[in-house]
Parts: structure tokens; C-alpha cells; sequence
């Protein structure tokens, strides 16, 4: 077999098409889960075990609301940003995640953001 080499031109333009077809691909497939920041305020917050309580149209219609459409559950923040207080208002993201435990449907709720005013 013979070896065959190719210009370093023709190289790099090949690497190129092939990432930019790749960006096309991702960008018109996109993904499918999207995850959308919201905004809400905090109703409560319990530093001890870190739960926190928001309420608001953008919770209402959340896994894992209650009745009264309040989202509660733990929250995971950035070390540095302000504690969450009462009033406050937070932009997060949340998972809610259900399963059994002995038999009995549990759900857990964790809330991911920072206080943003």
C-alpha cells in the first residue's frame, strides 16, 4: 500500500467543514430538554437545613408545587451569593424526582439558583 499525503490546506478545510457541520447538526437538532431559568420570590427560608419555600406564576405549574402553588424543597446556591430572606427574589432551576421508599410514593424537590434583588 501506498501512503498518501495531503496538503496542509486541504486538511484544515476538511477539519473545518466537518465542525462546521457539526454545529449545524447540533443547532437545528438542538436538545430536547431544555432547561428554563425562572423567577420567583422566596417565602421562606430555613437555613439549618437549607430548605427554601418560593411561590409565583413561575412555580405554580412546576413538579413538585403544592396545592397552594408553592415550590419547596433544598437548595443548592453559589457559596459566595447573599443568603435567600423573605421577599427576596430568586432565579433558579428545579428538579423534582419521585420513587418509593418502603413501599410509599415519595418526591424530592432540589432548587438551584441565586438571590438575584
Amino acid at each position: 500500500m501506498a501512503n498518501v499525503t495531503l496538503p496542509t490546506p486541504v486538511v484544515l478545510a476538511g477539519a473545518g467543514l466537518c465542525l462546521l457541520g457539526g454545529y449545524l447538526v447540533g443547532s437545528v437538532a438542538g436538545a430536547t430538554d431544555q432547561v428554563e431559568r425562572r423567577t420567583a420570590e422566596v417565602a421562606s427560608y430555613d437555613p439549618a437545613d437549607q430548605r427554601v419555600c418560593l411561590t409565583g406564576a413561575a412555580v405554580e405549574d412546576l413538579p413538585g408545587a403544592d396545592d397552594e402553588g408553592r415550590l419547596c424543597g433544598s437548595l443548592r446556591r453559589t457559596p459566595s451569593s447573599a443568603v435567600p430572606r423573605e421577599g427576596d427574589t430568586m432565579r433558579f432551576v428545579s428538579v423534582a424526582t419521585t420513587g418509593q421508599v418502603d413501599g410509599k410514593p415519595r418526591q424530592s424537590v432540589v432548587v438551584i439558583g441565586d438571590v438575584v434583588g
